[in-house]
């Protein structure tokens, strides 16, 4: 491979783009020059030439000396937090702080600083550095310098050293069901698992077997077609992946319980909701797969008739203070929403004149569109009041965190959100990540990341009202690939994902504001950490008091070779037996995953040997499951299997317990198949019992077989409460 430039090393050096890094088997791997200067011009650095690379140089240089103070700083609770000012040279810094609340604060100190002064265009720059007070209060504050008769001011945000677990679960270990909301339906539900749902198997899991939190897949907002895009020559189908949303700042309508909004009584139509109602549910009976578009048109034709009926003085208030509480946010997302309906959900195929939020033209579309784009208003309004009544009946069931709401890594490219936030996105490259020993050919999830001298520009601000957002009506939030706070691998447009490179973002600040969040909210924050992960990021979220994520399947002893020993797993954790990108424990028993991957092409060897693999790994479960006494020699009947894995979970020290809905009713079939798209109905799978019947939340209610696996794992936690063994 040729030789880097030395500036192209040192500008991907400032940046925080990666020339190298260790692979899944240990190697070290060059990135390319072709990666390095693509993944710069994502970042808006020309660096093709040499003569292009030292101005880059040059003018990042300029950059940091012509700021009077940084962009935002950082800090923790009780620890000295460190942070430069610029002033012409040797001219006084007056620096203090405003706090949250508006109350001055003094108290900063100068310490030394010997760096020699800049030449800025001919003024000499002089840089001075000050430390902050240990005893800040948490929050969003600012920090003022005043240097004769110039001032500045920046946001200094002070971050909680440690979040852990709420008060409100103390020392004791808890368990959860974990479930995809939109395959958990009822008799009552239009086609798919709705809020109301959600309420309901938090209320059994709760009230009947002691539950502590429910975490459910995404709820992001999908993009929803609309009649006007039908109108001109069809919509495109929802995208079914909770992964791969139009927006993680705001929620997916199709998740409303219609009957479940107050102004459904004063509606002179009802009859035409029942009607709507009883349409998507007889289709439902008639096609196996979940069919979210169907779903979407009926609920879509009710909600706007139930729009259109006149609120109560008080309900209009409530309205108003919602919108005002979110704000321009809310006034783009819904503006989004409405121009998708009219000119489709790609952006960059809109005219100029709308394709940003400022474009001139997109403020005449609202003035003409303006109870299509208060539909969409509505909607988030109608949300937030379900979100809140599921979360509030959680808590009164007993539970001690509640609804654990789940966040995607990205959103989708053409997005409401890639359009509202295009400024702090990089374009022209995707997330995604390297090649592991799972996915050998790497993945690219086509979703935009965050710019990270953007968010730090924005002092974080769509940071901070997303993770906000998210946890407004929850106990607590499991961040899928939580590693993409450290460093996230981009790939250039067009590239496969092998010719991609890492990007560091300043995980103090997103982990701090994490923190900071959900100590607001008393909530748990739950990394997902799997894959290929540098070992002291662990050690990092263990110190900030944020939980890892163990699945059984994973969790192998690097020294012995075999399952890793109970009492040596992880106590900060969230364990659990399997994972949405894997069959339920009884399809895995059997094989299944390997069986599907082979009929969809996705072996890399031949299926006799993975069947093989799989087979010693169960054996290998099997063996340690019987060293502790959890199973007998010859006992192999699968549920017996499934109950003895959920009872090892118990025999380790991890802080939470959680069960996926599918093992708890038998459930076999695979809800995400990694590596498919239309190959497999990926998220579009109803939940099924051991028969392949489809079971309703009603039956979920009634079925022993959930009851009695959810009783021993509660057993684990409260040994008093497990019923004599038959």
């Amino acid at each position: 491979m040729t030789e880097l430039a030395p500036s192209l090393v040192e500008l991907a050096r400032r940046y925080g783009i990666a020339t190298g890094y260790q692979d899944w088997v240990g190697h070290y791997v060059h990135v390319s020059e072709r990666t390095l200067v693509a993944v710069l011009a994502a970042l808006g650095v020309s660096a093709t030439t040499e003569e292009e690379r030292n101005v880059a140089l040059a003018a990042q240089a300029r950059g940091y000396w012509a700021r009077s103070l940084p962009a935002a700083v950082v800090g923790r609770a009780g620890v000295q937090t460190r942070f430069w000012v610029h002033v012409t040279h040797g001219a006084p810094a007056d620096v203090w702080l405003r706090l949250e609340d508006g109350t001055q604060r003094g108290g900063i100190v100068q310490v030394d600083n010997f760096t020699p002064p800049f030449d800025l265009d001919g003024r000499l720059i002089g840089e001075a550095s000050f430390v902050l007070p240990t005893d800040l209060p948490l929050g969003y504050h600012r920090i003022h310098l005043r240097s004769n008769d110039y001032e500045a001011d920046t946001a200094l945000i002070v971050t909680p050293d440690w979040v852990g677990l709420p008060d409100k679960l103390g020392a004791r270990r808890a368990w959860g069901l974990a479930a995809q909301l939109y395959s958990v339906r009822s008799k009552q539900s239009w086609g798919i698992g709705d809020l109301t749902d959600l309420a309901d198997l938090a209320l059994w899991s709760a009230s009947q077997h002691g539950a502590d939190y429910l975490l459910v897949n995404p709820l992001h907002a999908a993009t929803l077609p609309g009649s006007q895009a039908s109108r001109k020559g069809g919509s495109t189908p929802i995208e079914p992946s909770p992964y791969l949303p139009t927006s993680r700042r705001f929620f997916n309508p199709l998740y409303l319980r219609v009957e479940g909004i107050p102004e459904i009584v004063d509606l002179p139509k009802r009859a035409r909701v029942r009607q709507l109602r009883d349409d998507v549910q007889g289709h439902t009976r008639r096609h196996e797969a979940i069919d979210r578009d169907t779903a979407w048109a009926a609920k879509r034709a009710a909600l706007k008739l139930i729009h259109r009926v006149p609120r109560t003085a008080g309900r209009e208030l409530a309205y108003r203070a919602f919108c005002a509480r979110e704000g321009r946010a809310l006034d783009d997302f819904a503006t989004w929403c409405a121009l998708a309906e009219e000119h489709g959900g790609d952006w960059y195929r809109w005219p100029n004149s709308l394709r940003h939020p400022d474009a001139p033209g997109v403020a005449k579309f609202v003035s003409k569109n303006k109870e299509a784009v208060d539909f969409h208003r509505w909607l988030q309004w109608q949300l937030d009041e379900q979100l809140a009544a599921a979360q509030s009946q959680a808590l009164r069931a007993g539970m001690a965190l509640g609804i654990m709401h789940d966040l995607a890594v990205g959103v989708h490219p053409t997005g409401a959100d890639s359009w509202a936030l295009q400024d702090a996105l990089a374009l022209g490259v995707t997330a995604g990540a390297p090649p592991d020993e799972f996915n050998q050919l790497g993945q690219d999830w086509s979703q935009p990341p965050w710019r990270p001298d953007r968010l730090e520009e924005q002092e974080y601000r769509p940071f901070r009202a997303l993770i906000r957002a998210v946890l407004r009506h929850a106990g607590g939030v499991r961040i899928d690939h939580i590693i993409g706070l450290f460093r996230l691998w981009w790939i250039p447009e067009g590239a496969p994902p092998t010719e991609g490179t890492y990007v560091r973002y300043d995980h103090e600040a997103m982990i701090g504001i994490v923190a900071l969040e959900a100590h607001r909210a008393g909530a748990v924050v739950v990394g997902e950490d799997l894959g290929t992960v540098e070992p002291w990021v662990r050690d990092y979220l263990l110190l900030r008091g944020l939980l890892g994520t163990s699945i059984l399947w994973f969790e192998h002893d690097l020294d012995g070779g075999g399952p890793l020993p109970a009492e040596r797993w992880r106590e900060y954790c969230l364990s659990s037996v399997t994972t949405h990108d894997l069959p339920p424990t009884a399809g895995y028993l059997a094989g299944d995953h390997v069986r599907l991957r082979e009929s969809l092409g996705l072996l890399a060897r031949p299926v006799e040997a993975e069947l093989e693999a799989s087979r010693a790994e169960r054996e290998a479960w099997l063996a340690e499951l019987r060293r502790v006494g959890l199973l007998e020699e010859g006992q192999e009947d699968p549920e017996d299997t499934i109950l003895a894995l959920y009872r090892y979970l118990g025999r380790t020290p991890s802080r939470l317990l959680g069960v996926a809905l599918t093992d708890a009713v038998g459930d076999r079939q695979t809800q995400n198949q990694p590596g498919t798209t239309d190959e497999y109905p990926n998220w579009r799978v109803p939940l099924t019992g051991p028969d392949g019947k489809r079971m309703l939340l009603e039956d979920v209610f009634a079925d022993a077989r959930a009851a009695r696996l959810v009783e021993a794992v509660r057993a684990q936690i409260d040994p008093a409460t497990e019923a004599p063994r038959v």
